[in-house]
């Protein structure tokens, strides 16, 4: 009899390890920026509350320097399940109504891009409906800055949009940039990112729009000779994870990534203005000339871009899907 109860209480333990060993996860988190850098910190701060929370059950490692593809590929991948969770630019080629979350001037400063952006704001909550047609949650955003012209040499008059700069400027391949940099009185050149550096050098373009000063500084230090924080866009990244997968988790799972989540969303937007400043003054450093631009003259360009870019965006996606986008931002 005692040896029986020995065996079933074996039984029973093994297979409770096997059922624990079953549960291990080792998860993938992607991202853009190479090791280091502020987004792989917070993502590694991420995955390791998620690793204590479930005593080592579930492992997230991180990816960078888009080691698992380009951010439109992964996000694909996220919805397929074969990447659990990334967090990086949106992609919208799925999906052109996710355009609403890069267009330009939709949110003016960091006070009304936490208004819309943060968890349960209005664009951060359609944007969160239109993901889930994928297959994908969005657990919480990761402002990075707004964006801002480069340039390599000196623009006619930088303050003013309503007259030429006689510089032409290397914008990402959407129609919306290309009406906003003609608009401010730029030359637009639809180039890939990767390709602006040889067209500065050869001459093919004289500026950049698209990115942020610490994409600039990170980038293209050597280049930028003035620099123009027109908070053209605002770059803030969704943090997504495959829904299926998500729904799979515990109660006390789901319960953890999600305050988890609020608090890795929350510390970025502590500190995220702040650390736009600290690459425009580094930047300056370098001898870049920093123009920048007060609240008055800042709208000046918005009120542009509504003007311009808005009716574009419309023609993008049609009457009906911008009724329904500018309705349910409140706009």
């Amino acid at each position: 009899m005692k040896r029986i109860v020995i065996w079933a209480l074996t039984a029973v333990i093994c297979g409770a390890i096997i059922a624990g060993q079953a549960m291990a996860a080792d998860w993938k988190v992607a991202h853009i920026r190479p090791a280091g850098a502020e987004i792989d910190k917070d993502l590694s701060w991420f995955a390791d509350e998620i690793r204590k929370g479930t005593n080592g059950r579930i492992n997230i490692k991180i990816f960078g320097s888009s080691q698992l593809g380009d951010y439109t590929v992964v996000q694909e991948r996220v919805g397929l399940g074969s990447v659990e969770m990334s967090c990086e630019s949106i992609a919208t080629q799925v999906d052109k109504n996710l355009l609403i979350g890069t267009l330009q001037y939709i949110v003016f400063d960091y006070e009304s891009g936490k208004k819309m952006f943060s968890t349960g704001g209005p664009l951060s909550n359609y944007i969160a409906k239109r993901f889930k047609r994928q297959g994908i949650k969005v657990l919480g955003w990761w402002p990075v800055y707004f964006g801002g012209i480069g340039l390599t040499k000196e623009p006619a008059d930088p303050k003013n949009p309503n007259v030429s700069q006689n510089c032409k400027v290397r914008v990402p391949a959407m129609k919306t940039f290309e009406v906003l940099a003609n608009s401010l009185g730029y030359q637009a050149t639809p180039l890939p990112f990767s390709e602006f550096f040889t067209g500065a050098q050869t001459g093919m373009v004289d500026g950049i729009f698209g990115g942020g000063a610490e994409s600039y500084y990170m980038n293209f230090r050597d280049l930028i000779n003035w620099y123009v924080p027109a908070n053209t866009h605002f770059e803030i990244w969704p943090l997504l994870v495959n829904e299926e997968l998500y729904e799979e988790l515990s109660a006390r799972d789901k319960a953890l990534f999600e305050k988890t989540a609020a608090e890795f969303e929350n510390r970025r937007w502590a500190k995220a203005e702040e650390e736009q400043k600290s690459y425009e003054d580094l930047l300056e450093q370098k001898g870049c000339k920093v123009v920048r631009l007060s609240t008055e003259e800042l709208k000046v360009f918005a009120d542009i871009a509504k003007e311009k870019v808005f009716p574009e965006f419309r023609k993008i996606v049609g009457e009906n899907a911008y009724a329904e986008i500018f309705s349910a931002l409140g706009m």
